[in-house]
C-alpha cells in the first residue's frame, strides 16, 4: 500500500515543482529513529571511557586500546545475530609506519568494522558510517595516562555502535560499513589505511559520514547552551580535483557544488525532515582550524566524505588531562555530555544513511544544454547503473542559495523547465518507488 501511495504521489507531482517544505517521512526510517536510545548511547560512552586509555599506542590488554576494541567488536557480533547472516564483524589489524612525528616506530593498529551486506546482489555500492575510538591527553604521545575520551570521540563511536544495533535487522540494497577507527589523534592512521585500501581495491564507495565530537551541547568561553543545532563540514573545491574537473568547475561556477557538498545538503535535508527540534547547519569548510578528522583521508583519495560535529565545542573537555585546576574540572568525562543531544545527531546519521543505502544509483551523464540562448533550461541524463528508479527529481536553487529550493518530478531522462540556466543552479537525482533519493548530480555543460 505504501509503494502504491508513493507512486500516486509522484504521478500527481509530475512536471510540477515540489517545495522543500513538503514533509513525507518513510515509516520504516521514522521507526528506526524512534528506537535510538539516549540511555544506550550513554552506556556505550561510559563503557568506552571506563578503559584507562584508548590511546592508539596503548598496549594494555585489560585496560587499554586492545580491550576497548574487543568491547566494540563484541557489540557488533551481538547485533549481527539479528541480521540473518548479513552482518559480519572483525578487528582488522594493520601496521602503522613510523612517521617521525606521532608514530616513532612501526606500530600495530586496528580498525573495528561491522559490514552489513546489501540485499541486492547487483548493488556494489558501499556507504560508511565512521568515528574514531582512540583518545588522547594534552600530550599526544602519552599512551599510559588516563584519557577517557568520552566526547572525543566516544560520542561518535557510541553513535556508530547504536546505529549498527538498529540497522542490523533491516534490509538495504547497498552495503553499509560501521567503522571505529584507530589512530585519528596520531594523524588519521586508521582512516588512511582504510581509504587507501578502498582506492586500491576500487571499492564503489559512494559516501562517508564521519562523526567526530558529537555529544556536547554547551560551549566554553561563550557559555552557549543549545541542543538544537549540529554542524556538517564539507570541502568546497575537492582536494583530489583533476585539471579537467577544475576547468568545468570554473566554467560552471560550481565552487559550492562538490560531491561532498551535495552530501552535506542531503544530510541537512534528511536531518531537518526526520529529526524534530533540530537543525543541521552547513559549514562551508572541510574542517575546523587547527583540527582535522578521518573524512579527510577519504577526500584525499577522491571519495565523497563529510564530518558531522556538535555546534558548540567545550575545549576544557577536549585534549586535556583529567584534573581540577583553579576550581575547574578539566578532562573529557561523560558527565559533561548531553546524551539527548547525541541521540539527535545519531538520528540525523540514520535518516541520511538509510535513505542513501536504499536509493537507486545516481543518474549518469547528467548534462545541461548550453548550446543556445534561452530562458528555459534543458537537463538530460542516463539511467543509473544500479536500481530501477520510479523517476527523477530535477533540483533547482538560486545561485546565492545554500540549499535546493525546488524539485521537479519526471519519469523521463530529460526535462525542460521554464527557468534560465543563467540564473539558477540545477542537479538531478534518482528516486526509488519508496521515495529514497540518490545523491544529486551536478550537470556538466552540453555545448556541442
Amino acid at each position: 500500500m505504501q509503494k502504491k501511495l508513493l507512486i500516486i504521489f509522484f504521478a500527481l507531482c509530475s512536471q510540477a515543482a515540489i517545495s522543500q517544505t513538503t514533509i513525507i517521512r518513510n515509516p520504516e526510517i521514522a521507526q528506526m529513529i524512534s528506537e535510538i536510545s539516549s540511555d544506550s548511547l550513554e552506556h556505550h560512552v561510559r563503557a568506552l571511557a571506563s578503559f584507562n586509555s584508548r590511546h592508539t599506542l596503548s598496549t594494555d590488554e585489560k585496560d587499554g586500546m586492545p580491550a576497548a576494541q574487543r568491547y566494540v567488536l563484541s557489540k557488533f557480533n551481538y547485533f549481527a545475530k539479528q541480521s540473518g547472516g548479513r552482518m559480519t564483524a572483525e578487528i582488522e589489524n594493520f601496521t602503522i609506519p613510523a612517521d617521525n612525528r606521532r608514530i616513532t616506530a612501526d606500530s600495530p593498529g586496528a580498525n573495528v568494522i561491522a559490514t552489513l551486506k546489501g540485499t541486492n546482489p547487483n548493488d556494489t555500492r558501499i556507504f560508511i558510517l565512521s568515528a574514531h575510538m582512540d583518545s588522547r591527553n594534552k600530550d599526544v604521545m602519552d599512551a599510559e595516562g588516563s584519557s577517557p575520551g568520552a566526547n572525543d570521540d566516544g560520542s561518535g563511536t557510541a553513535a556508530v555502535i547504536e546505529l549498527a544495533r538498529i540497522m542490523a535487522s533491516h534490509e538495504f540494497s547497498a552495503t553499509i560499513m560501521f567503522v571505529a577507527f584507530t589512530g585519528e589523534e596520531q594523524g588519521l592512521k586508521g582512516a588512511t589505511y582504510l581509504a587507501d585500501k578502498a582506492k586500491s581495491e576500487e571499492w564503489n564507495l559512494i559516501a562517508v559520514l564521519n562523526n567526530d565530537i558529537v555529544g556536547n551541547s554547551s560551549s566554553s568561553e561563550t557559555l552557549i547552551k543549545d541542543n538544537l543545532k549540529m554542524r556538517v563540514f564539507s570541502e568546497t573545491i575537492p582536494v583530489a580535483e583533476t585539471e579537467q574537473e577544475g576547468n568545468i568547475r570554473r566554467y560552471t561556477n560550481a565552487d559550492n557544488d562538490s560531491k561532498s557538498r551535495q552530501l552535506a545538503r542531503y544530510v541537512k535535508e534528511h536531518g531537518d525532515k526526520y529529526v524534530d527540534q533540530f537543525e543541521v547547519k552547513l559549514i562551508y569548510r572541510a574542517d575546523r582550524f587547527l583540527r582535522g578528522g578521518d573524512q579527510t583521508s577519504f577526500a584525499r583519495n577522491g571519495f565523497t566524505a563529510v564530518r558531522m560535529s556538535e555546534m558548540n565545542e567545550n575545549f576544557i573537555h577536549q585534549h586535556e588531562n583529567v584534573r581540577v585546576e583553579d576550581g575547574i574540572q578539566y578532562g573529557d568525562l561523560p558527565e559533561f555530555m548531553d546524551f539527548e543531544y547525541l541521540r539527535k545527531v545519531s538520528a540525523v546519521n540514520l535518516a541520511s544513511l538509510a535513505s542513501l543505502a536504499n536509493s537507486p544509483g545516481q543518474p549518469q551523464e547528467v548534462k545541461i544544454d548550453v548550446r543556445g540562448l534561452s530562458n528555459k533550461s534543458k537537463l538530460l541524463w542516463e539511467a543509473p547503473e544500479i536500481g530501477n528508479p520510479a523517476g527523477y527529481y530535477v533540483m533547482m536553487r538560486e545561485t546565492s542559495s545554500s540549499m535546493w529550493e525546488q524539485k521537479f518530478w519526471t519519469t523521463e531522462t530529460s526535462l525542460t523547465v521554464p527557468y534560465s540556466k543563467d540564473n539558477y543552479f540545477f542537479a538531478v537525482q534518482s528516486v526509488s518507488d519508496s521515495g529514497a533519493e540518490s545523491l544529486p548530480v551536478f550537470p556538466i555543460p552540453l555545448s556541442r
